[in-house]
């Protein structure tokens, strides 16, 4: 900033130029003193305002970008600005001065509107439609004439020629921003960005110079979108494909996008997207065998896929693409449920746990493709949640290029109707990034915004939203009649030729395209489709099943049979070491003082002197396994403190703030711990996650909710993705899952995860489902799930008022023994024969049934723990119960209402009676609709009740 002896002050910009983010009131201030002949006026400006006079400006003292209003020192009241001239000038010198001064104001002032408004009448809709124009665009608005069109005015800093006529300008920024193209980019607040893409822009036209073998590159993607949607239509006729026809040109985006990405040093690419044009991205760019795809249309295996797998057009498929310039690039195109959208984190989850497992910390090597339906995109709002992870420092992959398939339609639902934003993409405006709406129909545009959002993908690491308008031409499956509900559209549709024709057309009058090069592209993508359907339909065609390779080389799914009980026990001294080491802290750091007492009595826990509470035992859990090379990816709200303040995984200088993870204390790369705070996001961080566990099967990684009773807010991605993938898809995940729970008087919305959900959804051995009671069980538990190679994923009905209870305590030997136990018996309580009655509980509630024992004095009642409901152990309680007499009564007690909890998974897996002999009954509150009582003196009188009945001679089912 360089002072100005008015007092006022010249804004710099980053190579020493004016910027443009200069106050209007300023840059007035400075003409007014140019006029008044002021010799303090800095030289720059005087030579700047000098130049004016015949229509230009020096070029390196110039303002990149003026924004001036129509009001201002030249107009202020619709009139010529009066005065006497600068420097003794003449009047008519003054006057002329002015005039071509305020031509090249409003010329300033319509470039600025068409780069911020440009995009409204931009011809970007196939179909036609176009909004009127609005009145910025009009040079009439600012008062320029038919006179003025052909006078010469500076336009150096706006890239070419340094002078060109009003005429030409208008030309130029009407081919710029209105033609296939409309960018919205002006909301973005960095001067530097804006201008980075403008220049981009006004230099080219916005146009993208192709050479004839790109053009026919294209011309063929297209022939192979169009070519397989035909040929499904007529060999599968009615049968549901989600066609992509009307949206040809996603082909040839997508083929761009991958040869630009992995010819600039990209050699991973995850892909998301929903079902529609799914197996034509299927077929024509992940390299999918058309032949599987047809045998899956023909449907003769029915015995393979007898209550499991998933329709054809939510598969997911990974294959190699050699670029032209023999680079290669690995994709992978995640599958995907109905639910639009929820796929976009997953898929961003995936490509961050590849890049730390690459070392791309740059996030240089991978990235990510979303391709997004317009109803969807505007209308879910996982969108939102997955935008906003996008430039987090635990989340980001270095920028996402989103597509959106905008047809113009959801269903049957029209844009009026399901969206209250002028555009679909309107929400990504959240974000500093420019949005490409581009006209499908025009692929030599689509080339273009595919190249400009890539290169600024690249420049910048943000995402970039190319919202490609097209249509549908079918209903919203094959079987549907959309004129039913769009009578115009649909006839204005019928008279569409494809794309592919349109653009041969183009090519064959422009560039000598010979129909028969047209036709011989063609037939050949015709006559290798019916040899891939003849393959299909052979009688000893052979099904490829997918295989673990790659990250998963090693590991294995199943049933609970084939998972092995790892033998890996970490002695007491070495435990004692590792929880030492995380209380060590750097010289330089001064940690709050109720954090030193924290620190000391972990020390002496480390010691021996002190019982490990939860939070220790969580910490040596992951001391241990980082210690031993594996990876910790622990994410979710507050996790660095912990919601109930007992972790402290990440420590902060009680001076200047900054963060200090005791756990890197235990290997030399610190990058093997990630301990992330994630933003108020349910749906989009736990898929995140999901997506992460995905491709790091080797480490630990943990989303842990607020409060349990949170995780409801991301049920698709546990219904649709967590309990059900490795059916419909046969892919693993070793997530876990952490979700405080426990009834205590804090409310519905504080009490329950509801466990009865997460078993419900148990079958086949899909996942784990595990409520410890003592830190030790809870220690062995995180080991086991990263030790076993049997991988499914973990939920963990965790603590809250257990994390200090003075009882809930282990000692470091409790953790050197071998392995989680799924059951707790009654050991060395008394004598099995004087047991006259069997409590069976999981949990928080066993230590108020161990309390209320020890006050009566109740001999005859033994406590059974179940530590894991699901895979069931039913063996291991079979054991724990042996030793007591048939007809013993075996009592059920849940904190939760009858109809909530474990109680009816119990109760149908083992009906009446558990081991054939003992009679099977339940405590629990009354049946509810919400899972508790908001009043904590209530709450207090349900759980004295509870125990009551618990310990009456009497229970009821």
């Amino acid at each position: 900033m360089v002072p100005y002896a008015g007092g006022a002050h010249i804004l710099t910009g980053p190579n020493g130029h004016f910027s443009s983010s200069m106050s209007l009131p300023y840059v007035e201030g400075l003409y007014e003193a140019y006029l008044r002949g002021d010799p303090n006026l800095p030289t720059e400006w005087a030579r700047y305002f000098d130049g004016l006079k015949d229509g230009r400006s020096d070029k390196h003292s110039s303002v990149t970008e003026r924004p001036f209003p129509a009001r201002s020192v030249f107009n202020p009241a619709g009139g010529r600005a009066a005065g006497t001239g600068p420097h003794g000038g003449r009047q008519g010198v003054v006057d002329g001065r002015q005039h071509v001064a305020g031509l090249q104001e409003r010329l300033d002032q319509l470039i600025r509107n068409f780069r911020v408004r440009g995009h409204i009448v931009a011809a970007v809709d196939p179909l036609g439609t176009m909004p009127l124009p609005p009145a910025e665009l009009d040079p009439g608005f600012y008062g320029l004439t038919e006179a003025d069109l052909d006078r010469e005015l500076s336009t150096s800093w706006f890239g070419g020629p340094e002078q060109r006529t009003l005429r030409q300008m208008l030309a130029w920024l009407r081919q710029t921003y209105c033609r296939s193209i409309g960018v919205q980019f002006m909301h973005i607040d960095s001067l530097r960005v804006r201008m980075w893409l403008a220049d981009r822009m006004e230099r080219t036209g916005n146009r993208l110079k192709l050479d004839r073998e790109e053009q026919l590159r294209i011309l063929g993607r297209l022939a192979d979108a169009v070519v397989f949607e035909d040929f499904i239509a007529k060999k599968y006729v009615g049968a549901k494909s989600f066609s992509l026809e009307g949206a040809e040109s996603l082909i040839p985006l997508l083929d761009m996008a991958i040869e630009k990405m992995g010819n600039e040093g990209v050699r991973e690419i995850v892909i998301g997207m929903a079902h529609r044009g799914r197996l034509n991205v299927l077929a024509n760019i992940t390299g999918k065998n058309p032949r599987t795809i047809f045998r899956e249309f023909e449907d003769v295996d029915p015995e393979l896929q007898m209550g499991r797998g998933d329709v054809k057009y939510h598969m997911g498929h990974s294959g190699d693409w050699t670029t032209s310039q023999g680079n290669a690039v690995h994709l992978s195109l995640c599958f995907n449920p109905s639910h639009l959208e929820f796929v976009n984190p997953v898929a961003l989850g995936r490509m961050r746990a590849k890049q730390d497992r690459f070392g791309d910390f740059g996030h240089e090597r991978g990235a990510v493709i979303l391709i997004h339906g317009d109803a969807a995109f505007a209308g879910e709002g996982v969108v939102q949640e997955t935008l906003n992870l996008s430039e987090l420092p635990g989340y980001s992959v270095g920028g996402t290029l989103h597509v959106i398939v905008n047809n113009q339609i959801g269903f049957t639902t029209s844009p009026h109707e399901s969206r209250s934003s002028t555009y679909a993409t309107d929400v990504a405006k959240m974000l500093q990034i420019p949005i490409f709406h581009v006209n499908g129909e025009d692929p030599e545009a689509v080339a273009q915004v595919v190249s400009l959002g890539l290169d600024f993908r690249r420049e910048f690491q943000r995402d970039v939203v190319i919202d490609m308008y097209c249509y549908r031409r079918r209903g919203h499956n094959e079987s549907d009649e959309p004129a039913f509900t769009q009578p115009e559209m649909y006839r204005a549709i019928k008279q569409k030729r494809s794309t592919y024709e349109d653009y041969f057309a183009h090519l064959h009058q422009q560039h000598g395209v010979t129909e028969q090069e047209a036709q011989q592209i063609v037939e050949s993508k015709r006559q290798q489709l019916e040899r891939e359907l003849a393959e299909a339909r052979r009688d000893d065609f052979i099904r490829c099943l997918p295989q673990l390779s790659g990250v998963w080389a090693g590991f294995k799914g199943g049933g609970v049979l084939s998972a092995e009980t790892p033998e890996a026990p970490v002695d007491a001294d070495a435990l004692s070491r590792i929880l030492r080491a995380q209380t060590e802290l750097p010289e330089e750091f001064t940690i709050h003082p109720k954090l030193a007492r924290l620190m000391k009595a972990r020390r002496a826990m480390a010691e021996g002197d002190r019982p490990l509470d939860w939070g220790a035992a969580e910490a040596l859990a992951f001391g241990t396994l980082v210690a031993d090379g594996a990876f910790l990816r622990l994410s979710g709200q507050d996790v660095c403190r912990g919601t109930f303040s007992h972790r402290h995984a990440v420590l902060y200088d009680y001076n200047d703030g900054h963060p200090f993870v005791p756990l890197t204390n235990l290997t030399d790369n610190p990058r093997l711990v990630q301990i992330i705070n994630s933003p108020l996001s349910e749906t989009g961080v736990l898929g995140f996650e999901y997506g992460y566990s995905l491709d790091r099967p080797e480490g630990l990684v943990i989303w842990e909710a607020q409060f349990g009773d949170f995780v409801n807010a991301g049920q698709v991605i546990v219904d649709q993705f967590i309990a059900s993938a490795e059916d419909k898809w046969e892919r693993l995940s070793g997530l876990v899952m952490l979700l405080p729970h426990g009834f205590e008087g804090q409310g519905p919305e504080h009490s329950s995860a509801r466990l009865e959900r997460f078993l419900m959804l148990s079958v086949d051995d899909n996942m784990q489902v595990a409520q410890p009671s003592t830190p030790a069980q809870f220690f062995h538990l995180l080991r086991r799930q990263v030790l076993r190679q049997w991988k499914k994923p973990l939920i963990v009905m965790s603590p809250k008022s257990l994390l200090r209870h003075p009882v809930c305590v282990s000692s470091l030997n409790n953790c050197a023994d071998v392995g989680f136990r799924p059951v707790l018996g009654d050991d060395g309580f008394g004598d099995p024969a004087d047991v006259r009655r069997i409590l069976l509980c999981s949990g928080r509630v066993y230590f108020d049934l161990a309390e209320r024992r020890e006050q009566e004095n109740r001999r005859d009642v033994a406590l059974i723990r179940i530590e894991e409901f699901y895979p069931l152990p039913t063996e291991r309680l079979n054991l724990a119960l042996a030793p007591f007499a048939e007809g013993t009564p075996v009592v059920w007690v849940q904190d939760e209402p009858q109809n909530m909890g474990a109680w009816w998974f119990l109760r149908f897996h083992f009906g009446d009676t558990l081991d054939g002999r003992l009679p099977f009954s339940a405590v629990t509150r009354p049946p509810s609709s919400s899972p508790a009582t908001g009043s904590s003196h209530s709450h207090r009188i349900e759980q004295q009740q509870l125990l009551d009945q618990a310990f009456a001679v009497e229970t009821t089912d």
